[in-house]
């Protein structure tokens, strides 16, 4: 696995630049750091005092690097996860908050573990990661790619705004789909025929 600061510089670079979707529930976002998040963290970048809009604008990928590895990954002990998982881990947190870790947990109790589903990584969650690791070596990491690119479609189905994260306008895979790929083996990606059946339903 590449080190933890290539991993949050790759997931700098899927999150891009600054935007401010209104369909986005993150608000005004910068390489993936809200504005929530930094008025949360107290980040004054500027340095004038306050943490507003004129923050998240300001902010350098490599701000957005550190903030992503002390508060998405070292905080909530995505670090103490079978190293298989991390990264894919890693770029849902920054993604999805919490909903990261509930995958995983929902996931590990369907590999017959027993865990709380309570996204809260603890020493039953990490346990019985791994166990699922010993247990099935070379099916975890996809098995967890999986499940983040089903959460992906179950979100879109049930709001119809945010289905333009998970197709693009000519039908093919959006940007949800593509990125939960990332960390899914080729042999089991989607073609682009059952990617359009599965989203058919949106039309």
């Amino acid at each position: 696995m590449p080190d933890i600061q290539e991993i949050a510089a790759q997931i700098v670079a899927r999150e891009g630049g600054y935007v401010n979707d209104p369909d986005d529930p993150g608000g005004p976002t910068k390489y993936g750091v809200t504005l929530a998040t930094l008025q949360r963290l107290g980040r004054d970048i500027t340095g004038d005092g306050r943490v507003t809009l004129k923050d998240v604008k300001a902010l350098l990928q490599a701000d957005a690097r550190d903030i992503f590895i002390d508060n998405y990954f070292r905080a909530p002990q995505i670090d103490r996860l079978p190293t298989v998982l991390q990264a894919s881990v890693f770029d849902m947190f920054v993604n999805s908050g919490k909903q990261a870790i509930r995958i995983l947990q929902r996931l590990l109790n369907d590999m017959g573990q027993s865990v709380t589903v309570d996204g809260v990584i603890g020493p039953q969650t990490i346990a019985a990661a791994k166990a699922a690791q010993m247990a099935a070596p070379d099916y975890l990491a996809d098995a967890y790619g999986i499940a983040r690119r089903n959460y992906y479609y179950r979100l879109a189905d049930k709001r119809p705004s945010l289905r333009k994260y998970a197709r693009r306008r000519n039908g093919g895979k959006g940007g949800w789909i593509r990125r939960a790929e990332e960390f899914i083996s080729p042999r089991y990606h989607l073609t682009e025929q059952e990617h359009r059946q599965r989203v058919a339903a949106w039309d």
